[in-house]
C-alpha cells in the first residue's frame, strides 16, 4: 500500500522525487530516469545547460499528472501538447535571458 494518498499528493505545496517514488511504488532512480527520457508523463525534467560539468537535472511533479497517471487516466496526446507549449516558454525564456545578459554586458561596457 502506498505511503501516501491521492489527498496527501494534492496537499503537498511541492511533490518531490522520493514521495513520487513511494505513491507509484517505484524507485526514485526509476522515477527520475522515466520522468528524463519522457516515459513518465508526470512533470518535468529540465537538465542544467549552464553546469557543464556535472549532470544536474531539476524535476517537477504536477500533482494531477501523477494521480491521473497512477490511476490510468492520463491522456497522452493532452500531455504531448503541453510539453511541447512548455518546451515554446522554456526557449522562449532562454532567449530572453540571453538577450538581458547581452544588454547588461552592453551598459557595463558603456557605463566605464
Amino acid at each position: 500500500m502506498s505511503k501516501y494518498s491521492d489527498d496527501d499528493i494534492r496537499e503537498m505545496n511541492r511533490v518531490t522525487i522520493q514521495a513520487a517514488a513511494q505513491y507509484l511504488g517505484i524507485s526514485a532512480a526509476a522515477v527520475t530516469m522515466g520522468m528524463r527520457n519522457a516515459l513518465l508523463p508526470i512533470g518535468f525534467a529540465v537538465k542544467n545547460e549552464e553546469n557543464r560539468y556535472s549532470d544536474s537535472w531539476h524535476y517537477v511533479i504536477v500533482p494531477e499528472r501523477l494521480i491521473a497517471y497512477k490511476h490510468g487516466r492520463i491522456n497522452e496526446i493532452q500531455v504531448k501538447n503541453i510539453e511541447d507549449s512548455l518546451t515554446t516558454i522554456v526557449k522562449s525564456f532562454e532567449e530572453m535571458k540571453h538577450d538581458l545578459l547581452f544588454l547588461l554586458k552592453e551598459n557595463e561596457g558603456s557605463e566605464g
